[in-house]
């Protein structure tokens, strides 16, 4: 029961949260009446819906599916670093594509190469699983790229304030715990009635769909559309190497994402109770996936709320030191405290909730020093050592730790990450005017 009635305290802090930052600002949108930035708002979130829901419906039940295909555990784990492996080297060529043929076509793409990667669960040959995992790759860098790329494009090509676009960037994380909580119980049903292939074919019915509203709704950006795509990579480079800002968001990225993909691999046995535990002779408490796992989309959108409320007073450059900090101590706590549900399972909702404040942060962060001609190519080269990390956790490099205890160097990376902010950044003591050190 301690779950369960932790998952519905939760939804209470969220929902009272939320209300009390739509109120404020609803009591600013009154003042300024422009429809227009409302409207695109929506235009983008329906389509960021669409396309983040088709990811995530496929994400319970791959495991499942290749096991009922007579895959075995070795083949299984050969196909998952495939695809990171696939989104490291291929993704970021194809990703960057979106620079010089276009941001909404290459979040067509998008839906195109994700769709053929659903085609491909419908066999169970090993090759054409691996084929799929490729294209599956390739698609998750362009989703981590492109779409963020487009919406910043407009959203100043439009002439909107910036406190509009951090609002959106909350909208967003917030719509991505929606859908993820909702796809998994659509991913679900549909596994229990058609089997675990079903999932796959309702995530194409989204891809064709998102597909649709964006050549319905979605105009054309590019960066710079004139320059070879050698060139543009050449400019990213020299961006990265040229401005320690860039370099900062770069590394935060890796590192941060890095942790949360090791959490994903890490919490179940981390949770799990042993036989018998210091802190009890008896039989720890039973985990339930599902309470859980809705836990944390709902603390992510608490920290979403926090975003807003935090950017009313300082910059994002001033509190995620703060963040970062809390995100590190707070994955420390299965290592310290192994085999006490109760406190790893705070440990992991805090952060979670330095998640929710993390994601808007560094999308915020990344629209103001980020140059628009190269947006989305050097936004995919720092997707090379995250992807990097994420291949050498699934080969099992340093996950020899123990029950949760993986969960300990992702969270002295992560400390690492607190320095950056500090070092490159630094704001006055309303957080107002922002410095960079090194320049």
């Amino acid at each position: 029961m301690f779950f369960i009635n932790v998952f519905y305290v939760l939804c209470a802090i969220c929902f009272a949260l939320y209300y009390f930052v739509r109120k404020q600002n609803g009591n600013v949108a009154s003042t300024t009446k422009d429809s227009s930035i409302s409207n695109f708002q929506k235009t983008y979130l329906v389509v960021y819906a669409l396309a983040i829901g088709a990811d995530w419906l496929q994400g319970p039940h791959v495991y499942a599916l290749y096991e009922s295909y007579g895959m075995t555990t070795h083949q299984i784990k050969i196909l998952f670093v495939a695809g990171f492996g696939s989104s490291m080297v291929f993704g970021t060529v194809v990703g960057s594509f979106a620079d010089k043929y276009g941001r909404r076509n290459n979040c067509i793409i998008y839906g195109v190469l994700y769709g053929m990667a659903c085609v491909t669960k419908h066999f169970g040959n090993f090759w054409v699983l691996m084929l799929g995992r490729l294209l599956g790759g390739v698609a998750t860098s362009i989703l981590y790229s492109a779409f963020e790329s487009w919406v910043v494009y407009e959203h100043s090509a439009r002439g909107y304030d910036s406190d509009s676009l951090n609002t959106l960037f909350s909208q967003a994380t917030l719509t991505n715990s929606l859908v993820a909580v909702g796809a998994g119980l659509a991913a679900q049903l549909a596994a229990d009635c058609f089997g675990f292939v079903a999932p796959f074919d309702t995530s194409l019915l989204v891809l064709i769909i998102m597909v649709i509203v964006i050549g319905c709704t979605w105009t054309e950006n590019h960066g710079d559309c004139s320059a070879p795509l050698t060139q543009t990579f050449t400019s990213a480079i020299n961006a990265i190497k040229t401005d320690p800002k860039i370099l900062c968001l770069g590394l935060i990225q890796s590192l941060f994402e890095g942790a949360m993909y090791t959490f994903v691999l890490e919490w179940t046995p981390a949770l799990t109770p042993p036989d018998k535990t210091e802190f009890s002779s008896e039989l720890r408490e039973a985990i339930p996936h599902g309470h859980i796992f809705a836990g944390f989309m709902v603390a992510i959108m608490i920290g979403s709320s926090l975003f807003k409320l935090l950017c009313a007073h300082k910059r994002p450059e001033w509190f995620m030191r703060i963040v970062l900090f809390v995100s590190a101590m707070a994955l420390l706590a299965p290592v310290v405290f192994h085999g006490n549900q109760q406190v790893i399972l705070s440990g992991f909702l805090v952060f979670e909730v330095c998640v929710g404040i993390f994601w808007p942060s560094l999308s915020t962060m990344r629209s103001n020093y980020v140059p628009e001609e190269a947006r989305s190519t050097i936004m995919n080269i720092f997707r090379i050592p995250l992807n990097l990390i994420v291949v050498i956790m699934l080969l099992q490099v340093y996950l020899k730790v123990g029950r949760g205890k993986g969960l300990s160097l992702p969270s002295l990376s992560m400390y690492d990450a607190t320095y950056w902010p500090g070092e490159f950044f630094f704001a006055d003591e309303k957080g107002d005017k922002l410095v960079c050190k090194q320049c």
